[in-house]
């Protein structure tokens, strides 16, 4: 049996998705997080040393990392190539896009998402009220002269790809659709104007939409993404 460490409003529902569109029998550990922090709980370290969700065990196997995690369950699983394309040959331009927004979901859209977070947390964390100026101008240029451009440089850069094919990697709905779901949906929970990126609009409503989706929110809880992603 798969065993998902599932923790509450965060990356690792797009694994309970990856297996309800495979139809895959697995089993759901899940944690919560800390309602001040918002941080996981210690005891995921038990289940990997980073303390991080979501956490694969298959037999022996304990595999961390959404993007990771997808491509394996693609490879072991998805024999009739409904969620991935052929490996060869690795140049074909479907293979190609697929690879790609695998890991641009993760490596390039989530960063300048996660500073928002932080800068925003920041601007209103408690401290010291002579610290509160200082903390929130900070924060403010930060958001302003460069998190906010790169946060809608990326957006502009998936709204424009989405008008080449209707998925990202090409005609059809494949895996890096769910690894893709993440980094919208976190846009759109953390006030990004997404009147201005109606493909993206589309994009979010076809995929919660989805049969396995719906189930996979069923089994693992709704995200709330305002407030952290870890």
């Amino acid at each position: 049996m798969i065993k998902v460490h599932h923790l509450d409003h965060s990356r690792s529902l797009r694994v309970l998705w990856m297996l309800e569109e495979l139809g895959l029998p697995y089993q759901v550990v899940n944690y919560q997080r800390d309602p001040k922090t918002w941080l996981a709980p210690q005891a995921l370290r038990d289940v990997h040393p980073l303390g991080k969700s979501p956490v694969l065990q298959d037999d022996a196997l304990v595999l961390a990392e959404s993007g990771a995690i997808l491509e394996y369950l693609a490879d072991r699983y998805d024999s009739g190539r409904q969620l991935s394309p052929e490996p060869m040959p690795a140049q074909a331009p479907e293979r190609v896009r697929y690879r790609y927004w695998l890991h641009y979901a993760e490596g390039s859209a989530m960063p300048p998402l996660v500073m928002t977070l932080v800068f925003s947390r920041l601007r209103n964390a408690p401290m010291p009220f002579f610290a509160k100026p200082i903390a929130r101008s900070i924060a403010d240029k930060a958001l302003k002269g460069f998190v906010g451009p790169q946060v809608k440089l990326h957006m502009d850069w998936m709204e424009r790809e989405l008008g080449q094919s209707p998925w990202f990697a090409g005609e059809r709905f494949t895996a890096a659709d769910i690894q893709m779901s993440f980094p919208i949906q976190a846009a759109a929970a953390r006030g990004g104007d997404m009147a201005a990126y109606p493909r993206l609009q589309s994009y979010l409503s076809r995929i919660e939409q989805r049969p396995a989706y719906q189930r996979a929110v069923e089994r693992g809880g709704p995200l709330n993404l305002g407030g952290g992603s870890r």
